[in-house]
């Protein structure tokens, strides 16, 4: 719009100008070489403009001859660099796509046409990385650290060459020297993070955290947590030589984290050897609202040693009353009531948590009260078998790694505060029995004395002496197991001879010297599954 604007305007100034050296007549003399030409103002005006014009014509020709081989060169020059960028265009997509030849075809093409810029050298080294050529990677990345604006990219390249390799003093290395050029490089302060955490330096690693997060790259959440977490490390590093230490860590790590389990059990303990018992009730009930535990349970219930365990069951049901009926809660109950003899109330704790399918800590509870109760019956080897099919209780996962302890990184990846407290994924195979080995004794006695038979011999069915006993009517809060067809096992030249499922029938008056059918079913069934 403006443009047409000031073009009208000149062309009016222009009008004006020539209407104006009309009205005003005069003549215009020239005389050169002896010849004198004389013409009005009008044309004077007219042949000034034209020679003008010519003259402009003539100077663009000849600056146009003179420039005409440097415009052919910048011509030539242009079609190779469009031809080469659209040769890293054409080899980026074949990276991504996996086709390794055109890869390295593009990035040879790419290479003649446009020579070592960065674009080229980084297509170079992920089509040699996409082939497997290793060295020819790692050369391109070395090469960009030629330039100060590839440095960053050839460390990252190197840094990930290193990992690959298996090289940790060279990729920390690379990464220490990524962080001092660009300190809010991202992969390069987690790498260093990860680094320190596996060299167990968590002073190093919380200085770590303190500069990611005044850089921007942690939020004020995650940067507390992980404060928390390389405290609680710290703590647990320094608990045996450095007591006092270990405290002020911990400490520092409830104050941050209150709801994080490791600190606060640690803090508990420590404070309960120091006599503060209150402190110490504090904060691992200020944990167990967030988070039932039982390692917070089992320091609760122990801040006081020499207790009875009367005294450690009133302080499980004060754990049970701020857990709202949680499942820890009434554990630790029925665990404290065992030990204080009180299975009445063991059995109303573990009632609510038979409904559904109780976990296996549920199964062995009750095995327990029912060994300490009755002695050695067939209902806490019931209990027992029907541990080794029972969920899994929750542990600590990190990675898919399932842990009985907390550790402040995961063994698999490295990344800082992985392991969650949550239930493993159920099984095919059941776990073995590890944890009652008191109580399996007088069964892996039983299973030791079950006949072998060979494959080359006919299996025949066990003797047994049948006793004529009425059948009794089913005792209060009965636990009876459901028939399970047994299954033939197999290892080697060896078989087990599989027995019929016995009935729901229950012999309670049957010799000690008799050996009772539900009793041998449950401890093969054990046997078959463990196996």
């Amino acid at each position: 719009m403006w443009r047409a604007l000031v073009f009208i305007g000149l062309l009016c100034v222009a009008a004006f100008g020539a209407v104006w050296l009309a009205d005003r007549p005069g003549t215009v003399l020239i005389t050169f070489g002896g010849y004198e030409i004389q013409m009005s103002v009008a044309v004077a005006a007219i042949a000034l403009a034209g020679l003008a014009l010519a003259l402009a014509l003539l100077w663009s020709l000849v600056t146009g001859l003179i420039q005409l081989p440097t415009r052919l060169t910048f011509a030539s020059r242009a079609r190779r660099r469009s031809r080469g960028y659209q040769a890293v265009s054409r080899g980026m997509v074949a990276v991504g796509a996996g086709d390794t030849i055109a890869a390295r075809r593009y990035a040879n093409e790419a290479e003649r046409l446009l020579g070592k810029e960065p674009l080229t050298l980084l297509l170079k080294a992920q089509a040699a990385q996409v082939s497997g050529n290793r060295e020819v990677a790692e050369a391109a990345f070395r090469q960009m650290m030629d330039e100060d604006e590839t440095r960053v990219l050839g460390l990252r390249g190197l840094f990930v060459e290193a990992r690959r390799r298996g090289d940790a003093e060279a990729a920390h290395e690379y990464a220490t020297e990524a962080v001092r050029l660009a300190p809010a490089a991202a992969w390069a302060s987690d790498a260093v993070l990860e680094a320190r955490c596996a060299e167990r330096d968590w002073r190093g690693a919380l200085e770590t955290v303190e500069r990611r997060t005044s850089l921007g790259l942690l939020d004020k959440k995650t940067a507390r947590r992980h404060r928390a977490v390389l405290l609680t490390a710290d703590a647990l590093e320094r608990v045996d030589h450095d007591p006092e230490g270990a405290l002020r860590s911990a400490q520092d790590a409830v104050r941050l984290a209150p709801d994080l389990v490791p600190a606060a059990a640690l803090a508990g303990r420590l404070l309960s050897r120091k006599g503060d018992l209150r402190k110490a009730a504090k904060v691992v009930e200020t944990a167990w609202r967030s988070l039932p535990h039982p390692d917070l349970a089992e320091v609760y219930l122990n801040l006081r040693p020499g207790d009875s365990g009367l005294d450690r069951l009133k302080r499980a049901e004060t754990l049970s009353r701020l857990a709202n009926g949680a499942p820890e809660g009434r554990l630790a109950v029925a665990r404290s009531a065992l030990e204080s003899r009180e299975f009445d109330r063991a059995r109303d704790a573990l009632e609510p948590l038979l409904q559904d399918r109780p976990s296996m800590r549920v199964c062995l509870l009750m095995s327990d009260l029912e060994q300490a109760e009755h002695g050695s019956t067939g209902k806490g080897r019931e209990w027992l078998a029907r541990a080794t099919r029972a969920p899994r209780d929750p542990a600590w996962i990190a990675d898919g790694v399932v842990s009985d302890h907390w550790a402040p990184v995961s063994p698999v990846t490295g990344r800082l505060d992985a392991f969650v407290w949550q239930a493993p994924p159920d099984v095919l195979i059941a776990p073995e029995l590890t944890l009652h080995d008191d109580v399996t004794a007088d069964l892996d006695d039983e299973v030791r004395a079950l006949p072998i038979v060979t494959a080359e011999e006919p299996a025949s069915p066990p003797v047994t002496e049948t006793v004529p006993v009425p059948e009794p009517a089913p005792a209060e809060n009965e636990v009876r197991a459901e028939p399970v067809a047994a299954e033939p096992v197999r290892d080697g030249t060896r078989e087990e001879t599989p027995l019929p499922p016995p009935g729901p029938v229950v012999f309670p008056n049957t010799p000690p010297d008799v050996p009772k059918p539900k009793e041998q079913a449950s401890a093969r069934r054990s046997v078959f599954s463990v196996w």
